[in-house]
């Protein structure tokens, strides 16, 4: 179910007509709380332009590895953190802010 929309990099058949995709979807950007992470204003799972970047919203989890993971609505978002989160995030709704061009979406069959 669609619950917003902006624009990324689309890492698919660059001929691929407009229509529903599985995809799998990429950050590459460090993830730092307070600087491109923060509380989210509302609750569920958004995506929407930010001005120079993309606003993503869902909730935050630890990885056993000490990265993150955005439950993005079912989508698990694997997050590279630039430092450990702070007490208390975790399972939050959260919002992050990625410049777009760090943002990949790799569509894929099931």
């Amino acid at each position: 179910m669609p619950f917003g929309g902006t624009g990324v990099r689309w890492c698919g058949d660059q001929d691929a007509k407009p229509g529903k995709y599985h995809v799998e979807w990429t950050v590459d950007e460090d993830i730092a709380w307070g600087r491109n992470a923060k509380p989210a204003v509302g609750v569920g799972p958004g995506v929407r332009p930010g001005g120079h970047c993309v606003v993503l919203r869902g909730r935050l989890n630890h990885t056993v590895d000490g990265a993150a993971v955005l439950d993005f609505d079912g989508s698990q978002i694997l997050l590279d953190l630039a430092e450990p989160l702070p007490e208390g995030v975790a399972g939050t709704w959260v919002e992050l802010f990625v410049e777009r061009e760090k943002i990949a979406l790799y569509p894929y069959e099931l």
